[in-house]
């Protein structure tokens, strides 16, 4: 269910004396990136702000995420399960989300492909100003778009021969090309994968 101000008295507050355990998901790239507990004056809080708020068992408060760090969680989205006791929250990080200072509260455990291929983006985006001799990434940005559509033309060519005369090997590889220069054409035109996935979105309804 979608928690909007209206659904809040359907959550099943009593199971837990009034609080709701919370996981937060990075909007884009699906990865968790804490756990905390709400109850209904800090989800209220986080609707009416757009900040994601929890309640602090240990210090018996409200609590912003980035109230004293500047690390904050934008919010997206926040949806209840099935049994309506516990939270999915999705949302956008600004800085790292633990307070050791990694991206996610489980920063030991391994990586899902797609998580890989958001943070993969991510770093191409962040070489887009870099040195053209700091890396292949950034030299692709400074030969222009026209240079990396052809490259990308190219590649498309390569993956096709190769699953033409069925070299799995090779069709990996150059599906691997393909999509890290699909992605940097994508950059240096100021989109990035989640506008291609919201136009399968709307083509798969």
């Amino acid at each position: 269910m979608q928690v909007t101000q209206h659904s809040i008295d359907k959550l099943a507050w009593e199971k837990m004396s009034g609080l709701l355990p919370a996981i937060v998901q990075n909007a884009v790239s699906g990865k968790v990136l804490m756990q905390g507990y709400m109850n209904k004056e800090a989800l209220l809080a986080t609707l009416d702000t757009g900040h994601v708020t929890f309640f602090s068992r240990s210090k018996a408060r409200i609590w912003t995420k980035g109230e004293s760090s500047g690390n904050t969680l934008n919010l997206q989205s926040v949806s209840a399960d099935c049994d309506l006791d516990s939270l999915l929250v999705l949302a956008n990080p600004v800085g790292p989300t633990c307070h050791t200072g990694a991206e996610s509260c489980w920063f030991d455990g391994e990586q899902s492909d797609m998580t890989f291929i958001a943070d993969l983006e991510t770093l191409i985006a962040v070489r887009k100003g870099a040195d053209p001799d700091s890396s292949y990434t950034a030299s692709l940005y400074a030969k222009g778009i026209k240079r990396i559509a052809q490259k990308v033309g190219e590649e498309g060519v390569e993956t096709a021969l190769a699953a033409t005369v069925k070299d799995i090997d090779e069709l990996k590889n150059e599906a691997a090309d393909l999509l890290y220069h699909l992605t940097v054409l994508l950059q240096a035109s100021d989109l990035n994968l989640s506008d291609v996935v919201s136009i399968l979105r709307e083509r798969h309804k």
